[in-house]
Parts: C-alpha cells; sequence; structure tokens
C-alpha cells in the first residue's frame, strides 16, 4: 500500500542491524547550509553575483579594483631581476617615518576556531554514514544479474528433477525389490491374461517412453553439473597422472639408495660393530665382577656390625647397616642369596635402638649420681656425643625424657645424701631410732639446720652446673647436625643446577653409543642399557664404602682393648651418609627447645627439693621463733641460692621464693605482734613526763638526718659516753619527748631495718608499721585525751604539761612519716606505690590528734575565762582581783607550755586563748552595760585591760603578740 506524500519514511535495514529512517528535506522554515565561499573570483551564472564578492568581467569591466591587479605585494617584494633585494621599498617613497608596525586584528572579523564546525561536522558525518549503510544495502547491477541468472538456472534445473519420482533418488532404491519393481513397472495396467492387446501396447510405449524422458532429464541434469565443474574435473585428473609418474621415479631412487646402503654396510660397518659388542661384552664382564665383590662386602655386614656393638660403636654399626640396606634396594635387588637379609638388618637396627636407650639411660644415671666435687663436669664426652648422635640419627627424640626421669632420681638422693652426711656429725641424733628425714630435721638445732641448708644449696648448684655442661655437649651436637643438614641442602641445590644440563648430555652420549652397539629395534632398550653402564660405576662406589666401612669397624675393634678413644667415623661423614634418616629441621629445633626446657626443669626441681627441706624445718613452727638477724641471715641465703640459679639456668623459679615468702608472712606477724605488745606495755605504764634522751639515741637520729635508715651497732658503754640530754634535737628543732617515742623510733627502724634484708616482705611491713603507728595515735589519744591514764598509770589529774608533751611526742613522729614513706618507696615496686597511701592517712589522722589537743588547751582556759569573768565587776580599786587572777592563770599556762612548744606554736596558741579571753570580757561588759564612752566605768575597765596586756606580753617570747584589746567594745551602728 502506498503511503501519503506526508507519511514518515519507511525505516530500512542497514549493515549494523539497526534500522534507519531516510531523512527527508528541511522544512522551509529551516535555514539551508552554505558552502564557504570561494577565493577565487566567479563568473556570473545568470543567477546574479551568487557567494562572491570578487569582479565580473561582464558587469563589472568600466571600475577597477584590487582583483585587477596583475602583480601581488610578494611578486613586487622578490623580484628576480633585481641585483639585490630592496630593503627601502617603502621608505624611498614615503619616507623615512614610514616603519613597520603589527597590523591589528579587525574587529569587524570574529576569531574562527574548530568549535564553529562542529554542527556541520555533526550533521554531515550522521548523513556519511547513512550513505555507506545504502551502498551497502543496494549491491552492483553486474552482481544482480549473475545472481538472478544462476538463481534462475538452479530454479530451472531443480523444477526438472521434480518431475522425476522420488523413488529413483532414494538411496535404498533396487529392482530387485518386488516392491519397488511393482512400483517402477505397474503390471495392473497390463493385460492380467499375458496377451498383447492394443491397450497393453500403449500403455508400454507410454512408459518407456516416460522412463526415457525421466533419463534424459537427469543425464541434461549431470551435463550441466559437469560443465559447470569441468575445469576442477580436468585439474584432477591431470594431478592424479603427474603423482603417478612422481611415485615411480621415487621408487627407483629407493631401490638406488638401498642398494648403496647395503654395500655401505658389508665394507665399513660390520668390523667395527663387531669391536663395539666385544667391548660391550667386556663391560659386562667388569659390571659382573663389581656385583660378585658387593655381594662379597655385603655378605661379611654381620659380622662387622657385631664387631662394632662389641664396642659400643653404635653409631658405626647404623651407618654400615643403613648403607648395607640401600645397596640391597639399589644394586642388589632381586638377588636371592639376599631375600632375607633386609628383615635381618631391619631387626638388627630395632636392637641397636633399644640398646643405644639403655646405654643412653646407665651413662645419664652413672653420670648424675657419682660425686659432685671431685670429678669433671662432663663424663666420658666423646661417649655422650656418640650416643646423642646416633639416637638423633634413628630419631629416638625423646632421650631427653629418659635424662630428665634420671635428673629427678637424682635430685631425691642428693637431699637424702646431705642429710645423712651432717647426720653423722650430730651426736644427739640417734638415726637408728629416728629413721625418716623429715624427723632427723626437726631435730637439728637452728645451726646445725642452716649448715644442712647451706650444703644441700651448695649440692644443688654443682648439680645444676653439671647438668648445664652435659646440656652444652648435646645441644654442640644438634647444632652440628642442624649446620651440616642445611649445608648439604644448598649443596645438593647447587650440584643439581649445574650437573643437570652435563648429566643430561652425557646420558645422551652413552644413549647414542648403545644405540649404535644395540641389536634391537627399539631405542628405548638401547637407553636403558646406558643407563646400566653408569649404574655400574655406582656399584663400584658401593664396593668401596660398604668396605671402607667394614675396614674402619675391622680397625675399631681391634682398637676395643684399649677402652673407649675416639669415635670410628668422623662427624662429617656420618652426616653425608645418613642425611635422609636424620630428622628435620623443626624437629631439631624442638630438641632444641626442649634442652632448654631440660634446664629450667632441673632448676625447678631443685627449688622444689629446697622447699621440702624448708617446709620440714618449719612444721612445728620453728622458724617463726627465730630472732631478726636469724631470720635475715636465712633470707639472705636463700636469695643468693634463688639468684645464683637465675644466672646459672636462666629461669625465675618462684617455688622457693613463695615458701620463703610465706615464712616471712609467719615471721613479719610474729615481728609486728611482738613490737605491737611491747608498744602498748610501753604506753600502759607511761606517765607523759618529760624523759631524758640517752646519747645513743641522738645518735640514731642524726643517722636518720645523714639518710642511713638502719639500726647501729650496740656500743659497749664506756667512763667517756656522754650524758643524757634533755630534749632531742632533729633537724635543729628541740623536742621534749616521753621514753616510749624513743623506742618508738627504734622500733620503726627495726621494720626498715628488715625490710633492707629482706625486699620481698615490704609490702607487708609497710601495712604492720602503719597499723604500729596507727595503734601508737590512738592509744596515746585515749591516755591523753580520753584521761585513759587516770586509770592505767594512776595519775590525779590530765595537765597542760602531759597534753603539750603528747603534741609533741606526736610532732616528733609526723616528722619521721615521709622519711619512712621514702625508704620504702624504694623497696617497693611500681605498681605497688598505691599501698603508699596508708601515710598519708596516718599523717592526716596524727595532725588531727595534734589539732585536738591544741582545741584542748584553749577549751581549758576558755572555761576558765567563762568561770571567772562571770564574776567580775567594775569597781575599785584596780587592778581587779579577777583581772589579777586571769593573769596568774595565763601565766601558768605559759610556764607548762614554753618549755616543750616552740615559739610558733606557742604564740599560735596564746593567740587564740586571748581571742577566748576577749570573747568572754565581751560578753561581760555588755551584760553590765559598760560601753567605750569614756565615763568612769569605761577608764576601770582600761585600766584593767592595761594591767591584762602589760603581764600576758611579758612573759617569754610574747612580748611581740598582737592582743588587739579593741574587739571588746561594741561597736557603734
Amino acid at each position: 500500500m502506498a503511503s501519503s506524500h506526508g507519511s514518515s519514511p519507511v525505516p530500512r535495514r542497514g549493515r549494523d542491524g539497526m534500522y534507519h529512517k531516510e531523512r527527508d528535506a528541511p522544512p522551509p522554515g529551516c535555514r539551508s547550509i552554505r558552502s564557504l565561499p570561494d577565493v577565487c573570483p566567479k563568473e556570473p551564472t545568470g543567477e546574479g553575483r551568487g557567494l562572491c564578492d570578487g569582479p565580473s568581467v561582464v558587469a563589472e569591466h568600466d571600475r577597477w579594483t584590487v582583483f585587477s591587479s596583475k602583480v601581488n605585494l610578494p611578486a613586487a617584494l622578490n623580484d628576480p631581476r633585481l641585483a639585490k633585494r630592496e630593503s627601502d621599498f617603502f621608505t624611498k617613497t614615503w619616507g623615512l617615518d614610514f616603519a613597520e608596525t603589527e597590523v591589528m586584528p579587525s574587529f569587524c572579523l570574529p576569531n574562527i576556531t574548530r568549535e564553529h564546525f562542529a554542527p556541520y561536522l555533526q550533521e554531515m558525518a550522521q548523513r556519511e554514514r547513512i550513505h555507506e549503510r545504502c551502498k551497502t544495502i543496494c549491491p552492483n547491477k553486474d552482481d544482480v544479474e549473475a545472481v538472478s541468472s544462476n538463481a534462475s538456472n538452479h530454479d530451472k534445473s531443480k523444477a526438472e528433477l521434480e518431475q522425476v519420482p522420488k523413488i529413483f533418488m532414494k538411496p535404498e532404491f533396487a529392482l530387485e525389490d518386488p516392491s519397488t519393481f511393482n512400483s517402477v513397472l505397474p503390471w495392473s495396467h497390463f493385460n492380467s491374461a499375458g496377451g498383447k492387446s492394443s491397450r497393453d501396447i500403449a500403455s508400454s510405449k507410454l512408459l518407456q517412453e516416460k522412463l526415457s524422458h525421466y533419463l534424459d532429464v537427469v543425464e541434461v541434469s549431470i551435463a550441466r553439473q559437469i560443465s559447470l565443474r569441468s575445469e576442477a574435473f580436468f585439474h584432477a585428473m591431470s594431478s592424479q597422472h603427474d603423482l603417478q609418474d612422481r611415485l615411480q621415479d621415487t621408487q627407483r631412487a629407493v631401490a638406488v639408495l638401498r642398494g648403496r646402503t647395503a654395500a655401505i654396510d658389508r665394507v665399513m660397518c660390520q668390523g667395527p660393530l663387531r669391536a663395539l659388542r666385544t667391548a660391550l661384552t667386556r663391560n659386562n664382564c667388569v659390571k659382573l665382577h663389581n656385583k660378585l665383590k658387593l655381594m662379597a662386602a655385603v655378605h661379611q655386614t654381620q659380622p662387622t656390625v657385631q664387631l662394632l656393638l662389641s664396642t659400643s660403636e653404635f653409631v658405626g654399626a647404623l651407618e654400615l647397616i643403613s648403607t648395607t640396606k640401600e645397596v640391597l634396594q639399589q644394586e642388589l635387588q632381586g638377588v636371592h642369596s639376599f631375600r632375607h637379609l633386609g628383615s635381618q638388618l631391619c631387626e638388627l637396627e630395632k636392637l641397636i635402638d633399644k640398646m643405644m636407650v639403655e646405654d643412653f639411660s646407665m651413662y645419664a644415671r652413672s653420670d648424675l649420681n657419682r660425686c659432685l666435687r671431685d670429678e669433671p663436669h662432663v663424663l666420658e664426652k666423646e661417649r655422650l656425643e656418640s650416643l646423642v648422635f646416633g639416637l638423633l640419627r634413628q630419631r629416638k627424640l625423646d632421650f631427653l625424657d629418659i635424662y630428665s626421669e634420671e635428673m629427678i632420681m637424682a635430685v631425691k638422693s642428693i637431699v637424702s645424701q646431705c642429710v645423712a652426711e651432717n647426720v653423722l656429725q650430730i651426736e644427739d641424733i640417734d638415726t637408728e631410732v629416728v629413721t625418716k628425714v623429715a624427723d632427723q630435721i626437726r631435730l637439728m638445732t637452728f645451726p646445725q639446720w642452716f649448715e644442712l641448708l647451706k650444703n644441700v644449696f651448695e649440692s644443688f648448684l654443682l648439680f645444676l652446673q653439671r647438668i648445664k655442661a652435659t646440656q652444652s655437649v648435646i645441644k654442640n651436637v644438634v647444632l652440628e647436625v642442624l649446620a651440616s643438614t642445611q649445608k648439604l641442602r644448598l649443596l645438593e641445590e647447587a650440584a643439581l643446577v649445574q650437573e643437570a644440563s652435563p648429566g643430561l648430555a652425557m646420558l645422551q652420549g652413552g644413549a647414542e653409543l648403545a644405540y649404535l652397539t644395540h641389536e634391537g629395534l627399539f631405542i628405548s632398550d638401547a637407553l636403558n642399557e646406558a643407563q646400566q653402564q653408569q649404574q655400574g660405576v655406582q656399584d663400584q662406589g658401593s664396593v668401596v664404602g660398604v668396605r671402607g666401612q667394614q675396614s674402619r669397624a675391622e680397625a675399631a675393634g681391634s682398637d676395643s682393648a684399649s677402652g673407649y678413644t675416639e669415635t670410628s667415623v668422623s662427624r662429617e661423614q656420618s652426616f653425608m651418609s645418613c642425611e635422609n634418616m636424620m630428622p628435620s629441621d623443626m624437629e631439631l629445633n624442638r630438641v632444641m627447645s626442649h634442652l632448654k626446657e631440660l634446664l629450667h626443669t632441673a632448676s625447678d626441681v631443685s627449688h622444689d627439693r629446697c622447699v621440702k627441706v624448708l617446709t620440714a624445718r618449719a612444721k612445728d613452727g620453728s622458724l617463726e621463733r627465730l630472732s631478726s638477724a636469724e631470720f635475715v641471715l636465712l633470707s639472705q641465703t636463700v636469695e643468693g641460692f634463688v639468684r645464683d640459679t637465675e644466672e646459672l639456668c636462666g629461669r625465675r623459679s618462684g617455688s622457693l621464693r613463695g615458701a620463703l615468702q610465706s615464712q616471712a608472712n609467719r615471721f613479719v606477724h610474729r615481728f609486728h605482734e611482738e613490737r605491737k605488745n611491747k608498744l602498748s606495755l610501753l604506753l600502759d605504764n607511761e606517765r607523759w613526763k618529760q624523759a631524758e634522751v640517752p646519747a645513743e639515741f641522738q645518735d640514731l637520729v642524726n643517722s636518720i638526718a645523714d639518710g642511713r635508715i638502719t639500726l647501729p651497732e650496740r656500743k659497749i658503754p664506756g667512763p667517756e659516753d656522754r650524758k643524757p640530754a634533755e630534749f632531742l634535737l632533729v633537724n635543729g628543732q628541740k623536742y621534749a619527748v616521753v621514753g616510749t617515742v624513743l623506742l618508738l623510733i627504734r622500733i620503726f627502724l627495726e621494720y626498715c631495718q628488715c625490710v633492707n634484708d629482706i625486699p620481698s616482705i615490704a609490702t607487708d611491713m609497710l601495712t604492720r608499721l602503719s597499723d604500729l603507728l596507727k595503734h601508737f595515735n590512738s592509744r596515746s589519744c585515749q591516755l591523753v585525751l580520753g584521761a585513759g591514764a587516770l586509770q592505767v598509770v594512776g595519775l590525779k589529774t590530765i595537765t597542760t604539761k602531759n597534753l603539750a608533751l603528747a603534741s609533741r611526742c606526736l610532732q616528733l613522729v609526723v616528722q619521721y612519716i615521709p622519711i619512712i614513706r621514702a625508704h620504702f618507696e624504694t623497696k617497693l615496686q611500681p605498681k605497688q606505690f598505691s599501698v603508699l597511701r596508708h601515710f598519708d592517712h596516718i599523717t592526716k589522722d596524727y595532725n588531727d590528734h595534734i589539732a585536738e589537743i591544741s582545741a584542748k588547751l584553749v577549751a581549758i582556759m576558755d572555761s576558765l575565762f567563762e568561770k571567772v569573768l562571770s564574776k567580775y565587776e567594775v569597781k575599785a580599786p584596780m587592778p581587779s582581783a579577777v583581772f589579777r587572777n586571769v593573769c596568774k592563770q595565763m601565766a601558768k599556762m605559759h610556764e607548762a607550755i614554753s618549755e616543750l612548744l616552740p615559739e610558733e606554736q606557742t604564740q599560735m596558741l596564746f593567740l587564740r586563748i586571748n581571742a577566748s579571753f576577749k570573747l568572754h570580757l565581751k560578753r561581760q561588759l555588755a551584760r553590765l552595760g559598760v560601753v567605750n564612752d569614756g565615763g568612769p566605768q569605761n577608764g576601770l575597765v582600761v585600766v584593767d585591760v592595761a594591767f591584762y596586756t602589760e603581764n600576758v606580753q611579758a612573759l617569754k617570747s610574747l612580748d611581740r603578740l598582737d592582743l588587739n584589746m579593741v574587739e571588746i567594745w561594741e561597736q557603734k551602728r
């Protein structure tokens, strides 16, 4: 159906498989794209001037323009007829003022870039693609005609062939088949009676013509196909004839070549080949001889192994067995006479494994149980090295467990032996009655037991040194094996890289020779012969190796009478021979770690046995009853042993330290309870009077000031000793103290000295010392402020002097708390610094106690002022009796505390007392109605106040005290 004029164009398929619409002409409203103007002038074409502004010969021949010029400016400047180029072309006509200047671009002409052409290029590219697609879609006319001609001929031939019945075209067409025959020749058309009627004749002629027509159609089609492929048919026939000619030439050349080869083989090859076969026969005889020698050497393996085992040469025996097994598997495989030798060697190897383990166990037992002091550290070093190497070779890596078990048994015997040796020297212990070791230890005195402990420590140190020496020998063997295996591995890798190419060339050369001398038909047989020749060389090496080992075994057997001397096989050769049997690097590293743990285990076991010696002694509480000096001596000895074992074994064992710490805790508890009870007894018997200070305590305080936080040695008193002092001098200050405080200073120095000797108990000792200081503070508070001394000691009253003396004693303790804290801080670990806060709490408690005593002194005077001033009356005579009494009590207070407290504290205390006095006086004056008005009563009060001020300021160190008595008067509002 035809489309209308305004319908869109039908899409057409392009080469890319996509459909595109044909582009119509642009609508009338759109501006058509114009081509650019030509630079050359154009003649008019009957359509006006056109797009170019150039001159027209017809229209503008009278008016001259620039287009009428015949010579342009470059031609004039480059005139070849001039002798030289004129440089003054412009100046000679227009003057010297004419100069070349840069021509400014015109503002009327735009700057044209590629972007101006972008819309045009975009639209033209789309049109170009459509044009190329149309060329592809619409083919050439000649090609279309040729294709159509072929197609018409094919259709015509196909139509003619379709006239032939399909039965003739079937592959299974055969006239022998009755059904096929009946289909082709339908007898039903003929007379069944067999007569030849005119109808039957006509039918037969028709059938004959039809079959002839079918034959003509097929022949014509065949002829047409032959005519189309005639060139290929004739080319194939000519090529077939050419190929037959070449095959005949080749057959004749091969016959000539075979004749010549037979002549060469007869004349030149049979003799040399006969010589080569003879040489090959000789080589086979040599290989057979080598095999027989190798068999003879292998036959002597078992007697040689027995000879090596008789001298405990396990490594040589194992090496010989390994080499023999390798020879049986490689060179002598399939030999009937040796069919049972492999299993016999395996059983012999297992027997050697058991013998090595038993021998190593016997060696460890004899080495660990011999005398510790007189013999060398390592017993039969060569024997140990041989055993370790053999065990490593057989991968018996658990031999260190055997050594560890023997070591534990030896440790137990060391303690029993030391106890037995010490008990023999003690007549008080009857070994027939007291049979247990623990009971014998508890029957010893401390010096005897301490001597036993030192002997045990010394024996264990020698024992650990012996184990370390043995460990060093085993470690050297393992490191040597490890280094040798790594070295051999590197050498093998380098040899494989270097010998890969030469080995291949040698094998190829041998294969060529074997191929020439081989009578078979396959080259694989020749290669096998070449490999067998190389194997013959290896057989000679195996014979040499086995016989060399047997000769070394015989030499070792002949030398067995002189005892165990040096090893029969060098270590390097042993590594070379049994590289595949050695443990891997990972297994050897595991052995090294077990070696390190062996020494650590020895240290731990030794410490555990020492702990049992310690706990056996402490079972009845005897260690808790030691004196400080004895326990410090014990602690120092144990710490020295632990430190020596740490340096020797490189391991910090905690069992012995833990046992010592447990005993130290019990010791600290008893130590603290004794001193706490002693302090309680001193406080309960203290009468709170100023005591004299012996010279030894002053020296003690001076040593503390010099930084020596230790107890000095006791001096024997002599006639030249100094007399006791009245005060204790500390950093230039006088302290009036009681006897209990002097002993308290010595007690906390004992705590510090104990920490110096036993640093491990620093934390526990700090806690106990804190408890001791708190106990002193609380108990002194109960006795003085709480008036407990009235019942405990029998004091009549607690005087101001008692209070001031107690305050001064507390101040002295506060003076030493920072020193004690700094000393303990040096003994603690950084993570333990939190316990130092106890000193801060104690300092606060002491300062609060001191403040309470000061408040108590003020309260005593306050109650006195309240009682006395309540009776005050403003009347003559002056000064009044009340003020005289007040001044008398103030003088008594000053007399009681001035010698005990320093001037600053005395002044501060009297300022507080004066403030209490002014408060009570102000209240009494307000009650009496006396004001500061200058009247008679005011004058009497001023006289009393002046008397009070004069008496107070007359006291010692109070002359500059500002009493500020103006505050007794009410301020006017």
